[in-house]
């Protein structure tokens, strides 16, 4: 019989300088047999080559993903793996003997991630279940289904809807949690279940929205469309100053990542010595 393959499906946008740097994690940590497939979002992306199964597509990275596990679920075994892997995200040890735990106890592991205002849905950053799961889900990364953000009411995410049909369908997942802390921000540059990266560098998430600036006390009438006006103007100076910081960050801590080595790792507070967070 066939050994069972890993899938491992990664949506790629416009820049190619984490492509080298995520193989490389690959290959120092998985051991067994795997495929890369890359969606390719951007005309003129010189990166197939980086890939086992390399395919151009457009459109938002939900549409993208879900693209990406139909071509798999064509050409895969309903036992082989399937791991969703965002491009900037690495494994730091062999990831094998975690999934193997998770999906033991249920038929999805994914990371979640509670610390933007508490995100109940599995975030496809680093999500595995098997082909023969994600066909019978029909799973959609797709946003649409509303959940309740504590600091900021009901939204909707990516993940959104793939949480829906693990409800609906009563199927358990297994969330594997941040384990480092915040040291340089609240979401981004996280290591979740001790086990894998995820860089995220200048995303403004919901739990950065929760320190944005309150618009001012409501005056008189006469009043109301000039504080409107600086309410905008200082609302879009918080969210450039706060981009203007994370860059900086991402970019430090982006330069020694590619730099390789052991140590970098400890650069965001990660103890190898860290259980698994499952």
């Amino acid at each position: 019989m066939a050994e069972r393959m890993l899938h491992i499906a990664s949506a790629h946008g416009g820049s190619a300088r984490w492509l080298a740097i995520q193989r490389r994690a690959l290959a120092d940590h998985i051991q067994v047999p795997y495929l890369r497939w890359g969606s390719l979002a951007v005309e003129g992306l010189d990166a197939a080559a980086e890939f086992d199964r390399a395919i151009a597509q457009k459109g938002p990275e939900a549409g993208r993903l879900n693209h990406l596990a139909t071509e798999i679920c064509h050409e895969a075994r309903s036992d082989d793996l399937l791991m969703f892997l965002a491009p900037d995200a690495l494994p730091l040890a062999d990831p094998l003997p975690v999934i193997e735990r998770g999906l033991a106890r249920a038929p999805l592991l994914a990371v979640r991630r509670t610390e933007n205002d508490g995100d109940p849905q599995p975030h496809p950053c680093f999500c595995v279940s098997t082909v023969g799961t994600w066909r019978e889900l029909g799973g959609d990364w797709s946003d649409g289904f509303p959940f309740s953000a504590p600091g900021l009411g009901r939204v909707s995410d990516l993940g959104a809807n793939l949480l829906r049909r693990l409800e609906l369908t009563r199927t358990p997942w297994v969330a594997l949690e941040r384990t480092n802390p915040a040291r340089h921000d609240p979401l981004h540059f996280a290591v979740y279940g001790g086990v894998v990266y995820f860089h995220d560098g200048t995303e403004i998430g919901r739990v950065h929205r929760l320190e944005a600036p309150r618009p001012l006390a409501g005056g008189p009438r006469p009043l109301a469309g000039a504080l409107a006006a600086l309410d905008r103007q200082r609302l879009l100076a918080w969210e450039r100053g706060l981009l203007r910081r994370a860059a900086r960050r991402s970019e430090e801590l982006f330069a020694a990542i590619a730099a390789g080595g052991s140590g970098w790792p400890a650069l965001v507070g990660h103890d190898p010595g860290t259980p698994a967070g499952i």
